[in-house]
């Protein structure tokens, strides 16, 4: 569902939004907005999705490593908080080019740039939630190669996905890597999703794995005392 709704936001943005031309983003905008404000939700839904996805995975992960596994879902939590906060900036140029009342004392180019520049700032913030991301998909991938019931293969594409997020963290390297620094990414999370639909987890030995947890977390004390 998360690919699904933002993989619809996306194909709305690259259709509606010209970075280099305010003007015919502002008319693209005003004629389809019905289409754009359907685009922001789509992205709130699809934040809202990875909130389960991260809830699954940080379960799903938690015997391997529960610090390491709480660690990643920390970031994605953060990455899904930014992305929310960025979609804001796409309710702005609306507001900005329906030309309310107290909005007279600018022009209409004046309003069309700002509100290309609001978009372009909901750009960077989108950035921004996709290192958090980074962060979250290398340590699934470290978790994974270190788990017993998942393939490895999949740990190193969630390795790599998470590098290509990582890009940016510098945007002119992500602008100049684009499209190809978003395949890594695309590759190693379409790969985890589709392999815990079809196939799913060796359940023996995710067991096993939990039990080992919960027997070292008890000895524990018992050695302290």
């Amino acid at each position: 569902m998360t690919f699904i709704t933002s993989g619809f936001a996306m194909w709305v943005g690259s259709k509606l939004i010209v970075f280099d031309n305010a003007p015919g983003t502002a008319t693209n905008i005003l004629t389809n907005e019905m289409l754009f404000q359907s685009a922001t939700a789509a992205m709130l839904l699809s934040g809202a999705f990875y909130l389960g996805v991260t809830v699954l995975i940080y379960e799903l992960l938690k015997p391997v490593n529960r610090t390491l596994s709480l660690l990643a879902a920390f970031f994605s939590l953060v990455g899904c908080a930014v992305g929310a906060l960025g979609c804001l900036f796409d309710l702005a140029p609306l507001v900005l080019l329906r030309g309310a009342g107290h909005l007279s004392v600018f022009t209409l180019g004046q309003l069309q740039e700002l509100a290309l520049v609001l978009l372009k700032v909901r750009l960077e913030a989108n950035n921004i939630g996709l290192v958090f991301f980074g962060f979250h998909c290398l340590l699934i991938g470290c978790l994974i190669l270190k788990s017993t019931f998942l393939p490895r293969i999949i740990g190193a594409l969630m390795l790599f996905a998470g590098l290509g997020w990582l890009t940016c963290l510098l945007p002119p390297l992500a602008e100049s890597l684009a499209p190809y620094n978003v395949i890594p990414g695309s590759l190693g999370e379409i790969s985890l999703t589709l392999w815990l639909l079809v196939k799913g987890v060796n359940v023996q030995r995710w067991n096993e794995q939990a039990s080992r947890r919960v027997v070292v977390a008890t000895a524990v004390p018992v050695i302290a005392t």
